[in-house]
């Protein structure tokens, strides 16, 4: 696959002919993808009565599963997620409770953060629920960058519209707006640094921001990733919550 990613990067680059949008959005997929991966990182949420970070190390197997340790600070140490397709348990420590998060609890904020357990539960892989089409082209961060509209395939969908700047050479999403049905913007990300992890080229500071909330974004800053990492299997079980 990375061979294959390389080789119609370079065609791209020779004859100057811009992919389809379909194209530039499975390309993104596939840097990102792989069988499982590991990453350790913090959650700056800068909120209306300051600013406090949440450190957390996530598991992620494939596109349906995922468990995640909060490590620090003391508040949130010992609270965990666990993501099994579409459905969604926490624990937390202080009350020795797992419960699931259905209904209109999806909606509501991840500790406090521009991060609802919706956009937890979304399938990380934007082919499968959005058409892509190229709208034009840009630059962001000081990179040239391609425009795309993203509409949703299917009618159940948190985001029924996105634009997404895509890196026209490390196929990164950049830069993205999500819109409701109706057309109001709900949350915007920005890519703030951008890092080689191994072989691929990975957001390592990400700014996500409710646009219907009154806090000031929550930025995301990736310590570390490993993709294809041996994960037990235990860990996706919801007795791994205690």
């Amino acid at each position: 696959m990375k061979r294959i990613l390389l080789l119609s990067v370079l065609v791209t680059l020779a004859t100057g002919v811009t992919p389809s949008g379909e194209e530039i959005l499975r390309r993104v997929d596939a840097n990102l993808g792989s069988g499982n991966k590991m990453t350790l990182g913090d959650m700056v949420i800068h909120g209306r009565r300051g600013t406090r970070t949440v450190r957390s190390r996530t598991w992620i197997e494939g596109t349906e599963r995922s468990f995640t340790e909060y490590l620090a600070p003391p508040r949130e140490k010992g609270t965990k997620m666990l993501k099994l397709e579409d459905q969604l348990w926490t624990y937390t420590p202080q009350t020795d409770r797992t419960v699931m998060i259905s209904g209109h609890l999806l909606r509501q904020s991840v500790m406090g953060s521009d991060l609802s357990y919706e956009d937890l539960l979304e399938d990380p892989e934007l082919g499968r629920l959005y058409r892509a089409a190229v709208a034009g082209e840009d630059t962001v961060i000081g990179r040239d960058c391609w425009l795309l509209d993203l509409d949703a395939r299917v009618d159940e969908i948190a985001y029924y519209r996105r634009r997404v700047w895509v890196d026209k050479e490390r196929y990164v999403a950049l830069r993205e707006e999500r819109f409701a049905k109706s057309g109001v913007l709900l949350k915007t990300t920005d890519v703030r640094n951008v890092r080689l992890f191994g072989e691929r080229w990975v957001a390592d500071r990400v700014v996500f921001r409710d646009m219907l909330g009154s806090g000031q974004g929550t930025e995301f800053v990736l310590d570390s990733i490993a993709f294809d990492v041996d994960i037990p299997a235990h860990l996706f079980t919801k007795a791994s919550l205690k």
